[in-house]
């Protein structure tokens, strides 16, 4: 039985006035937000009621007794904070909701504490299952409820200040995955257990957005919000057939209806400008329509004959023609293609048209994806949701192929490439195994987003290495320029002991910079250290009147105890450390023998118990009194004296430094720059190299102390870097280029749906 221990009602929730924007909700979006929750509690509710079970099975077929354990202690660790966990979630649902009309509030830039510059992370093993457990997951949904899920955004965009994708849908599958998450943070399971609770996840909770999205859909439009996008139809659950068409001439993404209307506005368009895109064959009156399966065997047959190297020109229109005035001469009666038929076929033509003279697809792989349009331009006759429905299998193979494309570059080696391998075994396989059974396309989909999700992972991973080196490289940058202001500020122009000079710019400039880096310039820590130089630098000065020698004496101790503790902190070696420290005892030494030799005897104080204390602090770090008198000579050799006439630069460790590059600076307003500043991370460009080689690459970070742009590879590793100025240099003379990244079939059906309504308006 139930207890309210294991149920979490709505009306304990956080209420709207908790949040300052959810009075603004509108009001419709409010019934879309409760009805969301309730659905959503009763299937976390349903989750944890079979996570117990689900977990003693586990248990139950253990291969060992720590194992076992494993899953009680997971057990019970559920059973404990199933309410929290059931109550977190439905109030970050909540919260969701409520930023909708709230502006976006940048996130504060982690501290200098936080990142160590030279320290680089990789996403752990656990870490990375659980990224591919939620990315499949998530794919499963979008491949099944895209439709409704892009209508609900499109919605929610209507009536809410916050711009949403279907990623920051407060109900879409990333962000409901996401705040789960956050709501089992404190499981202190393992992954194995991990894993199983997102399995549940998936089943009770993200298996039923289906219905969520029907209903939150159905609600929007009854409150008048664009009524006009067609609601998406509930799939009531069924026997799977055998029928390979049943995944695609069911009426899952879009009612018969819609179909027959999108595909009907089409062909209107087409038939008010047929003559100005593919004049008919003149046919006398009593020529033949051939059937649907004709035209199939007809297309199989150039489908198994086409040539592995397809120009990119090829008109199957024109095949066509030449393969039905074959059969009209054997039959004697003239066959031609039914206008419907007819209608597919020129509207894949043009889609390939445009496919294969788009600029951001890769000219080297244009080739093998030519090839594919024999078997497209099946499916489409088969199925008329080719053109209508975005989540059509084929249709996302193709997008899919286009986007894992896009970073492809003309030098890659096509034998040695793995992606265009990959590619080429897609192409081969539909060319020899697609006769009309469409279903091949879902198991190839499946089996690409497979391979490009790895392809993905280990690019991100890299990509992510190369934007931690460069931020770790820009602030260790940031702060070696921070040491050498505070070094010329203090050495520039003056004449001293080479030792110290030595000691300050090969030994306490580290530990400046590592001050620097870890606290900032603003702390205590980095005082502390401005504080030491100081110091160092006036204990080797000359001084004339005797309070100096009180001072010394009382300075000596802590100065070198706080460049002992800085040196040993920055880990310098300790040869050298020990020798810079014997060279700048025999400077104090000289430093208090000249006060000695300065000062009559008849003339000089009587010991205090204050000079008894110095020494006895002296003594502890290695300086010995009374002195002994030292001779001119002795003196010359130990304090040789340097003036310092140059700027203090300071290296890299193990690289060498950049110098800044001149360049062209261009006017604040200049167009060129504002195209540049319009670049976002993840924005994928090609720049023009020489007249035969392009370089396509994506922006991997913005590294804002230096104005560094970074520039990597579909692999993820950095293939360049520009600054601001430099960047929109290129963009003026022409040399780097924007790619559009939009889905490319997407792209095609809009352009040739623009052509077609501009030729019935000419």
């Amino acid at each position: 039985m139930k207890t309210d221990a294991n149920v979490v009602h709505l009306n304990k929730m956080v209420p709207d006035t908790a949040h300052p924007a959810a009075a603004r909700l509108p009001a419709s979006l409010i019934q879309v937000r409760d009805r969301a929750a309730n659905q959503l509690k009763q299937a976390l509710q349903a989750l944890f009621d079979n996570a117990d079970d689900t977990l003693f099975d586990m248990a139950d077929r253990a291969t060992s007794n720590a194992e076992q354990n494993s899953f009680f202690e997971a057990m019970r660790d559920l059973r404990l904070k199933r309410k929290g966990i059931e109550r977190g979630f439905l109030q970050r649902v909540f919260e969701s909701f409520a930023g909708l009309n709230q502006h976006v509030v940048v996130g504060k830039a982690p501290t200098l504490d936080a990142v160590s510059f030279d320290s680089l992370s990789l996403v752990q093993n656990d870490e990375l299952e659980e990224t591919v457990a939620l990315d499949s997951m998530i794919a499963k949904v979008l491949s099944r409820d895209q439709v409704a899920l892009t209508h609900l955004t499109t919605r929610l965009n209507a009536i809410v200040s916050k711009k949403l994708d279907d990623k920051s849908n407060p109900l879409g599958p990333v962000l409901l995955s996401e705040l789960f998450l956050e709501s089992c943070s404190g499981l202190g399971v393992e992954i194995k257990v991990k894993l199983i609770i997102l399995k549940l996840f998936e089943k009770y909770v993200l298996s039923g957005l289906e219905q969520l999205y029907s209903d939150s859909n159905a609600l929007l439009i009854e409150a008048g919000v664009l009524p006009e996008l067609k609601a998406v139809p509930t799939r009531r659950s069924r026997p799977e057939r055998s029928d390979a068409l049943e995944g695609f001439q069911r009426s899952g993404d879009m009612a018969d209806d819609e179909v027959r209307e999108v595909f009907g506005a089409l062909q209107e368009l087409l038939s008010q400008t047929r003559e100005g895109i593919a004049p008919r064959r003149h046919a006398p009156a009593n020529a033949m329509p051939i059937s649907t399966n004709d035209l199939m065997r007809l297309l199989s047959h150039m489908q198994q004959r086409a040539p592995i190297q397809a120009p990119l020109d090829v008109d199957l229109r024109a095949q066509l023609e030449h393969l039905l005035t074959r059969a009209s001469a054997k039959s004697g009666r003239v066959r031609v293609v039914g206008e419907v038929d007819e209608d597919v076929i020129n509207l894949v033509s043009m889609l390939f048209e445009f496919i294969l003279d788009d600029r951001s697809l890769p000219d080297s792989l244009k080739a093998l994806i030519a090839r594919l349009q024999i078997p497209m331009l099946k499916v489409a006759v088969l199925d008329k949701t080719f053109f209508s429905r975005g989540s059509h299998p084929a249709r996302r193979l193709l997008n899919e192929i286009a986007t894992a494309a896009l970073g492809w570059g003309d030098h890659d080696s096509n034998q040695r490439d793995s992606l265009y391998q990959k590619i080429e075994q897609v192409v081969q396989r539909l060319l020899n195994d697609f006769t009309d059974d469409p279903a091949i396309f879902s198991e190839l989909l499946s089996d690409f987003l497979a391979f490009t999700g790895d392809e993905r992972r280990r690019s991100e991973l890299l990509e992510q290495r190369t934007r931690d080196a460069e931020e770790g490289s820009a602030r260790a940058e940031m702060a070696r320029r921070e040491v050498e202001q505070a070094l010329n500020d203090r050495l520039l122009g003056k004449t001293l002991p080479e030792v110290v000079v030595r000691l300050l710019r090969e030994a306490w400039s580290k530990v400046m910079m590592l001050t620097c880096l870890k606290h900032g310039t603003d702390s205590e820590q980095w005082q502390s250290t401005l504080a030491t130089m100081d110091d160092l630098i006036w204990s080797v000065e000359p001084h004339e009147n005797p309070e100096a020698r009180l001072r010394l004496l009382e300075l000596v101790p802590g100065l070198l105890k706080a460049l002992r503790e800085g040196m040993a902190s920055a880990a310098f070696d300790p040869f050298s450390t020990s020798e810079f420290f014997s060279q700048l005892e025999a400077l104090h030494v000289q430093a208090f023998q000249r006060f000695k030799r300065a000062i009559p005897d008849a003339e000089r104080p009587a010991p205090t118990e204050s000079d008894e204390v110095q020494r006895s602090a002296l003594s502890a770090v290695g300086i010995e009194l009374p002195l002994l008198d030292l001779q001119p000579e002795e003196e010359s050799s130990i304090s040789a004296m340097v003036e310092i006439v140059e700027e203090i630069v300071l290296e890299a460790p193990g690289q060498p430094r950049s110098e800044p590059q001149d360049e062209p600076v261009l006017a604040d307003d200049d167009e060129s720059l504002r195209y540049v500043d319009a670049l976002r991370v993840g924005s994928w460009v090609e720049f023009q190299e020489d007249d035969e080689h392009k370089l396509r690459c994506k922006l991997a970070a913005i590294i804002k102390p230096t104005g560094k742009y970074i520039f990597v590879n579909r692999t993820g590793m950095k293939v360049l870097e520009k600054t601001r100025m430099g960047l929109a240099v290129e963009f003026r003379r022409n040399a780097v280029r924007l790619l559009d990244d939009a889905l490319l079939f997407d792209r095609a059906l809009e352009s040739v749906i623009g052509n077609l309504r501009r030729l019935k308006g000419a």
